[in-house]
């Protein structure tokens, strides 16, 4: 009884610390809606990394006290988190790409997108927690959903490298169309408000529209994601925890690389060659054993850091002008 208070009492400080900041974001530092510059961005990304960071020297230097029975050492939970925490973090510049598209299409005022981004990660917060749920009670009842797990992230990354230039157009979105039906939209924006009332009847405004697009594609990035990191390690508090912490940092990360994200052209590479790694090594886990978790970090590490050096080394050719 008294690890399982110690344990559930680390969830709760985890969980207090996560709304606390949020509260803090919201309420303090983003109080008045403002465009985010990339020197704010910057400032943000390396803090909430430096936090990420932290967290990771605290799990593993209480890791024995806090899980006494724990298949894994204190190194290899240190390892797990920051594996975990890197896939995630790298999976989130797709989410990068699809909100470019996403504001770009519904016109979104810069000023107005850090709060349809902090209203996105809060849903993608609790969209990630039930999912991890279901995935660790999936895999603790049904061993051989392992087999399907690694299975999906092989033909995901496959599909990655053989599929670009996906074109997406969020006003087709099946989400906004069913939206749409049952409440009407305003053709303006009314400052950063997602309802206003019109003659007494209350309608949507194109920010709250976006902010669906936004909670849809999260949802659509997590079952890709959910699986890799549960290939990595299986103990909940880590898969949640690395994940909570490279969603925190989503939007700084978006306002500080929006910018440039055509620069890493080659990073969509290397990710799905991240995805049909960790596919196999869940596979490897299932019918072979335990894949070392040092090795496993340092695989993505370095295939992470090649396609970056690629994409710096090669940079996207010009496309040729007319005449």
């Amino acid at each position: 009884m008294e690890l399982a208070g110690i344990w559930i009492g680390w969830w709760g400080v985890f969980l207090g610390f996560v709304l606390g900041m949020l509260a803090l974001d919201l309420g303090v530092f983003h109080k008045e809606a403002h465009e985010v510059k990339i020197k704010e961005a910057l400032g943000w990304s390396a803090f909430w990394v430096a936090l990420a960071l932290i967290f990771n020297v605290i799990l593993y230097f209480s890791w024995e006290s806090l899980q006494p029975k724990s298949p894994l050492s204190p190194s290899e939970a240190g390892m797990s988190f920051l594996a975990g925490y890197l896939v995630e973090k790298a999976l989130s510049v797709d989410n990068i790409f699809v909100f470019l598209i996403v504001f770009s299409y519904f016109q979104v005022p810069a000023k107005y997108q850090h709060r349809v981004l902090f209203w996105g990660i809060v849903g993608a917060l609790v969209f990630r927690a039930l999912f991890i749920a279901i995935g660790a009670t999936v895999l603790e009842k049904w061993h051989w959903m392992m087999i399907v797990f690694g299975l999906f992230l092989i033909y995901t990354g496959i599909k990655m490298l053989l599929v670009h230039d996906k074109k997406m157009d969020p006003g087709k979105n099946p989400l906004v169309l069913a939206f749409r039906r049952i409440m009407p939209v305003t053709s303006d924006y009314h400052g950063q408000k997602f309802f206003t009332r019109i003659d007494g009847k209350l309608w949507a405004t194109p920010l709250f529209v976006t902010l669906l697009v936004i909670e849809f594609t999260d949802i659509v990035f997590a079952v890709d994601s959910i699986p890799a990191i549960f290939a990595i390690t299986k103990d909940p508090f880590i898969v949640f925890t690395s994940n909570v912490f490279a969603i925190l940092g989503l939007r700084a990360l978006f306002f500080a690389l929006a910018g440039l994200m055509q620069l890493f052209h080659y990073l969509s590479y290397g990710l799905a060659i991240v995805l049909m790694f960790v596919g196999g090594k869940m596979l490897y886990g299932y019918f072979i054993g335990k894949f070392p978790v040092g090795l496993s970090l340092t695989i993505i590490l370095a295939i992470l850091a090649l396609s970056i050096v690629l994409s710096l080394v090669r940079p996207p050719k010009k496309p040729e002008q007319p005449g």
